[in-house]
């Protein structure tokens, strides 16, 4: 398993790829790191969530059949996360019947990619589903104010002042990645304070952590 490395270029998006096989974990490394990305590595399921407890990748690529924890089962774990359940996940997998594929995509991956393939659509692929999931949360982060509902969270909820310049900044509809190049901290640590914050309002994501900011004017 090797984890993510807190690096210092702003735009060096982060990978999560999770495999049994090590020689196809080595070749697409490589090619993804030789195309800009850092890659974290993980040989199953459950190596991939220990890596998910300390860092957020902006996308995960994954196998399906792998011992300990198949991919199905990451992907489940992965969607009911509120740390995790926005990031983009691709399967890579040898089978390739389209049960398989809808399946995989009922699972809750967004892309289905067949082994083999060509390296460049799976480039393409990753920009492509990296791209979407941006253009989502800023779209939900123009839409905070409107709605009508309001959330269950505690009244004695109280935030930092590094939490309140966080989810400020969260409510502008900034990615992590961004929030910790505007406070000149590393992404790892924004990351730290959504998830407490999370966990102090009872909230199940950083959509509903931002409109609830918002509502309660701390953004």
């Amino acid at each position: 398993m090797q984890p993510l490395k807190d690096k210092s270029q702003k735009d060096n998006k982060r990978l999560l790829l999770v495999d049994d096989d090590p020689n196809l974990i080595l070749l697409v490394k490589d090619y993804l790191e030789f195309r800009g990305y850092e890659v974290a590595t993980a040989e199953n399921g459950k190596e991939a969530l220990e890596v998910l407890t300390k860092d957020i990748p902006d996308l995960i690529i994954c196998d399906v059949m792998m011992p300990e924890m198949d991919g199905y089962t990451l992907i489940e774990k992965v969607r009911q996360d509120a740390r995790t359940n926005w990031v983009p996940v691709m399967f890579l997998s040898a089978k390739g019947q389209s049960q398989d594929r809808v399946k995989g995509l009922n699972t809750g991956a967004d892309v289905y990619m067949v082994k083999p393939f060509e390296p460049e659509e799976l480039i393409a692929q990753v920009e492509s589903s990296i791209k979407q999931a941006e253009r989502l949360m800023s779209r939900n982060a123009n839409m905070f104010l409107d709605g009508t509902s309001h959330f269950q969270v505690p009244s004695n909820v109280e935030l930092t002042p590094t939490e309140k310049k966080v989810v400020q900044l969260v409510a502008r509809g900034l990615s992590n990645r961004e929030v910790a190049e505007e406070l000149s901290v590393s992404q790892r640590t924004i990351e730290s304070h959504v998830s407490n914050m999370l966990n102090k309002t009872s909230l199940k994501n950083r959509t509903e952590l931002a409109r609830w900011a918002m509502e309660n004017s701390i953004a």
